[in-house]
């Protein structure tokens, strides 16, 4: 087993030991070992290699003689990695971002998210293509050998560009379809509710105890990185329940532009459940997930869902609103699900509508807005049960025979 030893720089924000909890996380996430931190106060950002001279001989001189790869808990740029690792005698040095892509290797399933995590990797390292030989060798792949290899970043820079166009054109075949299977849910009637958050706070769990589904579950970040959607029926009311990537803290925007793909499900359901550790940091959990999501233009409804719950003791403190459950044990799941469908039947009514035949081209011009559920047909016209999204309800007005409830 791989053993890493992180740098820790410390800026003197309250994020820092937040960055560093999760940075052991994800070293333990990859299946490696955490060997152990240095702390790093950071006044000013040496180009040569962030830390400076005194801080990196201080590295240099306790790392000594020990095999370790050492993680930068930050953004490193190509000259400072591999400055960096000559000063500590050749150890591998790997930051933040690529340790999150080498997790993102070994989680993706699906052939889209394969291509994703061959995507984003190849547009970090680009940049990054210096040289060849040792130097360069120093900047490709995280814990292990997940990473492209060595062996391909040696290909020249117009065939890695060819290779990323490939898999861009690739990824929007995929995005089209996912829009065409959109259109068509929706056209069914099927609401979608997105499980968005951070990492780790039991989305996976929660969509287990919903639908009785059999979604790997693990205590480890980003155990799901492929979307995963569960079919579940509240109230006679048909939800597809989707289960999505996790957010963590400083995750690069590029590794979100990435992804993006990934979390159309959240970016355009009808409803998102934000779920939080209740047990954790929510405060930065809900902080940076909202932050995320509006960064992606988010604008869907949400509900606070905060999880294990059980393990609180009387009288903690709640975000306002929020839905308190146990994912695990099934406490306050009743409650979620009747907050789901009164969230739900904000959006859409249910109509009979009445179409005489003279009428029927008008109808069918604004048909696509709506979801047929029945459709009978009389000597002067079609009796329709028609769910109608609040926002087109007043185009059908003169079709209403009688609104008979929400949905």
């Amino acid at each position: 087993m791989e053993n890493v030893y992180i740098i820790q720089p410390m800026t003197g924000s309250d994020k820092d030991e937040i960055l560093h909890a999760e940075a052991v996380a994800l070293i333990e996430s990859a299946g490696a070992e955490y060997a152990g931190t240095m702390r790093a106060k950071i006044r000013e950002i040496d180009p040569a290699t962030y830390l400076g001279k005194g801080k990196t001989e201080e590295l240099r001189e306790r790392l000594a003689g020990l095999e370790l790869t050492v993680l930068f808990n930050g953004e490193l740029s190509p000259s400072q990695t591999v400055n960096l690792s000559e000063a500590l005698g050749g150890k591998k040095i790997i930051d933040r971002t690529t340790l999150i892509l080498d997790i993102f290797a070994m989680r993706a399933q699906s052939s889209e998210g394969k291509l994703q995590v061959e995507l984003a990797q190849l547009k970090y390292l680009y940049p990054r293509l210096k040289g060849k030989g040792e130097a360069l060798s120093r900047l490709g792949g995280g814990i292990g050998t997940r990473g492209p290899g060595e062996t391909q970043l040696e290909t020249d820079r117009r065939h890695i560009r060819m290779r990323i166009r490939s898999l861009e054109e690739k990824l929007q075949k995929t995005e089209l379809r996912r829009s065409l299977l959109t259109k068509r849910r929706q056209k069914d009637s099927v609401r979608s509710v997105a499980l968005v958050g951070y990492t780790n706070t039991g989305k996976s769990t929660l969509l287990n105890a919903l639908t009785g589904a059999n979604v790997l579950v693990k205590d480890a970040l980003f155990a799901t990185l492929d979307p995963t959607s569960r079919a579940l029926e509240i109230d006679d009311l048909q939800i597809l329940l989707t289960d999505t990537v996790g957010f963590l803290q400083d995750l690069p925007h590029h590794l979100i532009d990435a992804f993006r793909s990934t979390l159309e499900s959240a970016l355009h359901c009808d409803l998102a459940l934000i779920v939080c550790d209740a047990g954790g940091d929510f405060e930065t959990q809900l902080g940076t997930t909202l932050s995320t999501l509006r960064d992606m233009q988010f604008a869907s409804p949400y509900l606070i869902v905060m999880n294990k719950c059980d393990l609180l003791p009387a009288g903690a403190r709640l975000p306002k609103d929020s839905i308190a459950i146990s994912a695990k044990t099934g406490m306050g799941l009743d409650g979620l699900k009747q907050r789901i469908v009164a969230a739900l039947e904000e959006r859409y009514v249910r109509a009979e509508l009445f179409v005489p035949y003279p009428l029927a081209a008008e109808y069918a011009a604004l048909r696509p807005l709506i979801s047929e559920r029945a459709v009978s047909y009389t000597d002067e016209g079609a009796l329709i049960q028609a769910v109608i999204p609040c926002e087109h309800a007043a185009k059908f007005q003169k079709f209403h025979r009688e609104e008979t409830s929400s949905v």
